[in-house]
């Protein structure tokens, strides 16, 4: 009886990986050649999430979006609350989305140094939304495991207050530590937001990428991580970050029904066929 308890952990563990997994979502960039990088590597089955920059502009992620839709992709725009202009604006894009089919958004305040109107944050979008926000079945707003590099913790904490009665899921941004993700969601359910959280983790993405980007967003504790993990230097110039004891780490904590963890939520930062083929051979090895 007592040897078989670990082993049916070990299962129950590998069985809600899996399951993880399988539902996992691929944020993409909207750049050149990543269109034809989906349709080669991704199944219609896997939910597509497309970011927007202020250098590219909102247009560029619509754009994107509507076309992956056509292809048969449940794709998800990112609306950065800071790119839009005003009112007027905010409902043709939603019109446009939701003559295109396009059933879930992610709504955020965005990376615009100024907002290009009225709307300074995720919350202000959601609210001027209104009634329009029922005409899609799914709206995500971001968490922050880590401190914010613009944004104060008691103010992502109050705009998470804010943002919560009007989304039905929480996207965590990007973060390489089980122990900080697992604390946060913690304090999330402590402070009564009960969304379903998708797990943010990074793809099978070279070293030298995720460092850059985390410097670039501000991630300074996820930045310490990955060069005190080994030998960083050489990892920067030849290999790339595999998700795999990420994951693991991540799965008593997805196992807690009150944490309700809905799936991973893969950054690729366009390197789709390589997560693609990270995320199929771990799923293979646990024969899911």
């Amino acid at each position: 009886m007592t040897a078989s308890r670990p082993r049916a952990r070990a299962d129950t563990g590998s069985a809600r990986l899996a399951e993880l997994l399988r539902n996992a979502r691929f944020e993409v960039l909207p750049l050149a050649g990543i269109e034809d990088e989906v349709l080669a590597h991704l199944g219609t089955d896997v939910k597509v999430t497309v970011t927007a920059s202020p250098r590219k502009g909102l247009e560029a992620t619509l754009e994107l979006t509507e076309r992956l839709t056509r292809a048969g992709y449940a794709t998800v725009p990112h609306i950065s609350a800071r790119l839009v202009r005003d009112r007027a604006h905010l409902s043709e894009l939603l019109e446009r989305m939701h003559a295109g089919a396009v059933r879930e958004l992610f709504v955020l305040a965005g990376d615009a140094a100024d907002p290009a109107g009225e709307f300074a944050g995720a919350a202000e979008l959601l609210e001027a939304m209104g009634s329009r926000r029922a005409d899609f079945d799914a709206i995500g707003i971001t968490g922050y495991p880590e401190s914010h590099h613009l944004i104060s913790d008691e103010e992502t904490i109050r705009a998470m207050f804010a943002k919560a009665p009007m989304a039905t899921h929480i996207v965590s941004q990007l973060c390489f530590d089980a122990e900080v993700i697992a604390a946060w969601i913690g304090e999330v359910r402590r402070r009564g937001t009960d969304l379903p959280i998708w797990i943010g983790v990074p793809g099978n993405v070279p070293y030298a990428k995720l460092l850059s980007v985390s410097m670039k967003i501000g991630l300074g504790e996820s930045a310490r991580f990955l060069r005190h993990h080994g030998n960083w230097i050489s990892r920067l110039v030849t290999r790339q970050f595999k998700p795999d004891r990420l994951v693991r780490e991540l799965v008593p904590c997805a196992t807690e029904q009150a944490a309700r963890v809905a799936g991973f939520h893969l950054y690729t930062f366009n390197e789709v066929a390589r997560t693609e083929r990270w995320r199929r051979a771990a799923l293979e090895r646990m024969g899911g």
